[in-house]
């Protein structure tokens, strides 16, 4: 709370218009005349249109072309009439702008030229400043013209997952490497953590001094880590992103993959909503974090490749036990899988709108 017991994000830069969208209330448990629905992943190689836009162009190229940006990310928002739009951008985008050697590979994903090891390889991650990204502000300046009342979600990745990618090199299946160097040098492992944290806050300022409504701390593979590690490992730096962000005003969303055990201890870090995926049915997820937050997800991805039949059923479960917890946003489990047909998803967007409608 602030001064006079007006909620904090009451005080910050939201655009009055975007803080009453229905997005926005959900977030905050509002009132809303309908479940706000909007997907991970949503901008993405499901789309023929983005794949049309990509074509010949890399991805961390055209996650710094603010042309390329804006159409992208608007795709799913004139696809689909979802209630926010994701801000087309990867990860890895702050750690390239900072001088990180690394690239994405295509059907690999973020690989890292010298992988950190070491305090040598600790300390060049330098503090990331709004100039080293002119085009994330420039390209939020102008999704917010173009988005007129819909609201725009500003995405970073978490420290944990970061780190993943700078200790192994590349994507790993079991984090062997990260989780030696978490458990057998734990003063290595904060000063990394605390850099990238710092990193990752100044990559959603950014984004949210533009004009973003909202972001969302993506922890991608932070479920590899156990509830009492999380907390000595990996809560201390998340929590110090979402106090860092509360002067905003912005809803906080925080997001990991596999994290059903994590639930509880993820509703400490700070965030105002916390992701689900399709592991934990949301009226236990919403006992499991506790009062006080709302729910984002969480249906299999893998179930839009289904009949319709199967989706809806899906879906309309997933709605019902929603209803449990506070406030609720609709949303996948994970990410639009590349081979989803966007009828399904338009179908989906739909049904959430008249099935939710109060």
């Amino acid at each position: 709370m602030v001064p006079g017991g007006v909620p904090a994000w009451h005080a910050g830069r939201v655009n009055p218009q975007l803080a009453d969208s229905v997005f926005v209330r959900a977030c905050r448990r509002e009132p809303v005349p309908h479940t706000p629905v909007w997907y991970m992943r949503q901008a993405g190689r499901s789309l023929p249109e983005y794949r049309r836009a990509r074509e010949g162009v890399e991805m961390l190229t055209a996650c710094a072309t603010p042309d390329l940006v804006v159409e992208i990310t608007m795709q799913p928002v004139r696809r689909y009439g979802v209630d926010a739009a994701i801000f087309f951008s990867d990860i890895v985008v702050p750690l390239k702008a900072i001088g990180v050697d690394l690239d994405i590979k295509p059907g690999v994903g973020p690989v890292v030229a010298t992988p950190i090891r070491d305090r040598a390889g600790a300390a060049v991650l330098r503090p990331l400043e709004p100039g080293d990204v002119p085009y994330v502000t420039e390209s939020v300046e102008a999704l917010l013209k173009e988005l007129g009342g819909t609201p725009l979600i500003g995405f970073a990745g978490g420290p944990f997952t970061l780190a993943s990618y700078l200790i192994e090199g590349g994507p790993s299946k079991n984090h062997d490497r990260t989780k030696a160097m978490m458990y057998g040098d734990p003063e290595l492992w904060h000063e990394l953590m605390d850099r990238l944290g710092a990193i990752t806050l100044a990559f959603l300022r950014v984004q949210a001094e533009a004009g973003a409504s909202a972001v969302q701390l993506f922890d991608s593979w932070v479920g590899a880590v156990a509830p009492q590690d999380y907390r000595t490992y990996v809560l201390p730096h998340t929590a110090k992103i979402f106090a860092g962000l509360a002067d905003l005003g912005v809803p906080r969303i925080h997001f990991g993959v596999g994290t059903g055990e994590l639930l509880g201890v993820m509703g400490e870090a700070g965030a105002d909503v916390v992701g689900v995926d399709w592991r934990v049915p949301l009226d236990e997820a919403a006992l499991r974090v506790g009062a006080g937050k709302a729910l984002q997800g969480n249906l299999d991805p893998a179930v839009l490749l289904a009949p319709w039949e199967v989706v809806e059923e899906r879906a309309r479960e997933v709605l019902e036990r929603g209803r449990v917890a506070e406030g609720h946003v609709f949303n996948l489990g994970h990410g639009v899988l590349p081979s989803t047909d966007p009828d399904q998803l338009a179908r989906l967007t739909d049904l959430v709108h008249e099935a939710s409608a109060r």
